[in-house]
C-alpha cells in the first residue's frame, strides 16, 4: 500500500524525536529510500534540532526555568490530547501536528533568546562590576597619594582626577582640602586645575570662593580667578572686589579681576 507524501511528511518530526510505533517507523524508512524531498525535510529538522543541542543555554533565574518547563508540560498535554483524538485521521494530523511542532520550536526559540538575553545582560553587569572595583582602586590609590608628604607624590595623586568622569564627594573634597590647605604652591596650583574641570559643582564653587579669601599666591589667585569668571559665579563678586581695593594685590590680579567682573555683574 502506498502512502502519501503528505502523511509521510507530517510524520517526520515525530519520527524525528521516536515517538512513532514500528509499524509507522518502517512506513516512514521505506518512503525516505525514495523521496528525496522528504529525506531533506528530515534533514532540515535534524540540522534544527543540533543547533539548539549544541547552543548553550543560559538559564536566566529558577523562576524562568520553572516557568518554562510548566509551559513545556502543558503543551506535551494538549500535544498528547489533540494526537490521541484524531491519531487516524490524516487531515487532521497534518495540520495539528505540525502546529504543535511549530510551537514547541516556538517554545525552544524564546528560552533561547532570553538566555542570551540574560547571558549579555550578565556579562553587562560583570563588567559593570570590574568598572566600580577598578574605580574604587584609583580612588583609594588618587587619595593615598594626596596625604604622601612628598609634594611630586601629592601632585600626582591630585592628577588622578583624569580617571575619573564623575568623582564622588570625597574625592572632591580631597581635592578642596589639597587646594585650600596644601603647604606647596605647585600641589594648590594642580589642585585648582583638577577642580576646574567639575566648577559647575556648588561644592567646588563654593571652595573657590574660600580659596579666594584665603590664597596669597598670585599664581593659584589667577587660576581660580579665571574659574569663577568662566562659570559666571555671582558669589565671587565681594571677594573679588576686597582684592582690588587690598594694596599687597599684585597688579596683574587686579587687572584680571577688573576684566572679570563685568562677566559676573
Amino acid at each position: 500500500m502506498k502512502v502519501s507524501h503528505e502523511k509521510i511528511d507530517s510524520l517526520l518530526p515525530l519520527y524525528l524525536t521516536g515517538e512513532l510505533d514500528p509499524i509507522e517507523i518502517e512506513m516512514v524508512e521505506k518512503h525516505l529510500e525514495d523521496c528525496k524531498e522528504c529525506r531533506d525535510t528530515l534533514d532540515s529538522f535534524k540540522s534544527l534540532s543540533k543547533t539548539f543541542q549544541e547552543e548553550e543555554l543560559q538559564a536566566p533565574s529558577p523562576n524562568l526555568r520553572l516557568k518554562f518547563l510548566e509551559a513545556l508540560e502543558t503543551e506535551k498535554m494538549s500535544q498528547g490530547k489533540i494526537i490521541t483524538m484524531n491519531k487516524k485521521s490524516n487531515n487532521g494530523l497534518n495540520f495539528m501536528v505540525l502546529g504543535k511542532i511549530a510551537a514547541g520550536f516556538a517554545i525552544l526559540v524564546t528560552a533561547f533568546m532570553m538566555g542570551k538575553l540574560y547571558e549579555s545582560k550578565e556579562s553587562e553587569l560583570e563588567y559593570a562590576l570590574l568598572e566600580n572595583e577598578a574605580l574604587k582602586s584609583k580612588e583609594m590609590a588618587m587619595l593615598s597619594l594626596m596625604e604622601n608628604q612628598s609634594a611630586s607624590k601629592r601632585i600626582q595623586g591630585v592628577n588622578f582626577i583624569e580617571a575619573f568622569k564623575a568623582p564622588d564627594v570625597e574625592v572632591l573634597n580631597a581635592l578642596k582640602d589639597r587646594m585650600l590647605l596644601d603647604q606647596n604652591t605647585n600641589v594648590r596650583i594642580a589642585a585648582v586645575e583638577a577642580l576646574s574641570n567639575f566648577s559647575d559643582s556648588e561644592l567646588v564653587k563654593s571652595a573657590f570662593i574660600t580659596a579666594l579669601e584665603t590664597e596669597k599666591n598670585p599664581s593659584v589667585q589667577i587660576a581660580i580667578i579665571k574659574n569663577l569668571v568662566r562659570v559666571q559665579e555671582k558669589k565671587a563678586t565681594a571677594p573679588m572686589k576686597k582684592l582690588l581695593e587690598l594694596e599687597e594685590t599684585q597688579p596683574f590680579i587686579k587687572e584680571e579681576i577688573k576684566k572679570g567682573l563685568p562677566q559676573i555683574i
